[in-house]
């Protein structure tokens, strides 16, 4: 079992006396060696100049291999991008929107997905599944499937309540036989909890995901995994043509490098996220932080977490198996008692009535057993 206590030297640079950091579901600290990151992507580019971007293309290299170590995928299936709005865009971008203009996905989505989808009323049908019963949403969402959707949209792991949904592989088996593609968000599981493709049934379905949140690499490092068939996104930056930007002039077909990596690849960019990701995967690595040991961990602290939050109202399952990797309660006021909280030192965060608390491994059980006890005092208020 990892260690907190033992972690927490390694990420002094955020953890300050008195401070409870229970933002794991949304920004874990950074380790220490992150900042070695930064500093080097400045070092190479006052070094190198403009030609910083091959020392810049083996940072971004180092993101797409470990995003495919973790799913089990080829490197060259993972597109990298600032954020996942840039990837969903470009994902709906490369669909038959014309001839197929409806969408299926869920009220639980994130604000990447769902922001989008509300603008494009009147632009496309889109069909909003209610996200409860968890347990039935994968069928609810097939049952809502029609020969003109063009796409599903639906999360691994709800946002709000951490619950996992299950019978994924079954959407995406029949949603791709009636020619609709699937885009799995997996932001809530990515460094989480341990999956891959297969495990998904997802073989011929997109996901995307980052790694800002359980990761710990901070802002600009989201990936979209393409299934291996050929894409041309109508959003499509120069980068998604650069093996043959000299034969890509007037009003001649666009073309698209040779992998899925390629062709959803975006424009120029700053490479510092990625050279702070690049240091972060080796401090995992040379300290064994595999996502089957934070997972571990994480259970362990989820269950302290609900075991003292005994009489007030979880929005949580408490299977392990059906949760993943932070506890949300159900409270009239979640903003007024994170605000209570922040006052004493405790981060937590709200989403509407929902007040998320997210453990990380550099969290004690001491910090823990505190937070629970000022949330229960502040709840009864």
């Amino acid at each position: 079992m990892l260690e907190p206590a033992a972690l927490r030297p390694h990420y002094s640079d955020f953890l300050s006396p008195g401070r409870v950091l229970l933002t794991g579901h949304s920004h874990q600290a950074w380790p220490n060696e992150a900042r070695r990151g930064q500093l080097e992507a400045f070092d190479d580019a006052a070094r190198l100049a403009d030609d910083k971007w091959g020392a810049a293309f083996a940072a971004a290299d180092a993101v797409r291999a470990y995003v495919g170590r973790v799913l089990d995928c080829a490197p060259s299936q993972i597109a990298l991008a600032p954020n996942t709005h840039e990837l969903v865009t470009r994902f709906l971008s490369a669909c038959d929107l014309r001839a197929r203009p409806h969408l299926v996905t869920t009220t639980g989505e994130f604000h990447s997905i769902t922001r989008q989808l509300q603008r494009a009323r009147g632009l496309l049908d889109v069909t909003w599944v209610d996200a409860r019963p968890v347990d039935t949403l994968a069928a609810r969402l097939d049952a809502a499937i029609t020969d003109h959707t063009s796409a599903v949209l639906v999360s691994t792991v709800l946002f709000e309540t951490s619950e996992r949904v299950p019978h994924l592989a079954d959407l995406v088996t029949h949603a791709r036989a009636r020619g609709a593609e699937v885009l799995l968000d997996a932001y809530h599981a990515f460094g989480a909890l341990p999956f891959t493709v297969a495990e998904l049934g997802a073989q011929d379905a997109f996901i995307v995901g980052g790694g800002y949140k359980y990761a710990q690499w901070g802002e600009g490092n989201c990936f979209m995994r393409v299934p291996p068939r050929t894409f041309a996104p109508v959003l499509t930056g120069w980068f998604a043509g650069f093996s043959g930007l000299s034969h890509q002039r007037g009003e001649g077909a666009v073309a698209y490098g040779p992998s899925g990596a390629e062709q959803f690849a975006g424009s120029t960019y700053d490479p510092t996220s990625h050279y702070r990701a690049r240091a972060v995967i080796r401090f995992f690595t040379q300290h064994g932080l595999t996502v089957a040991r934070l997972r571990e961990l994480s259970l362990r602290q989820t269950a302290r977490i609900i075991d003292r939050l005994e009489g007030l109202e979880l929005a949580t399952p408490r299977e392990p198996e059906r949760r993943g990797g932070f506890v949300a309660v159900r409270l009239d006021d979640a903003a007024q008692v994170a605000k209570r909280l922040h006052e004493q030192g405790i981060v937590v965060d709200h989403r509407g009535p929902l007040l998320r608390l997210g453990p990380a491994p550099y969290v004690t059980d001491a910090e823990l057993d505190r937070a629970c006890e000022a949330l229960t005092s502040a709840a009864a208020a």
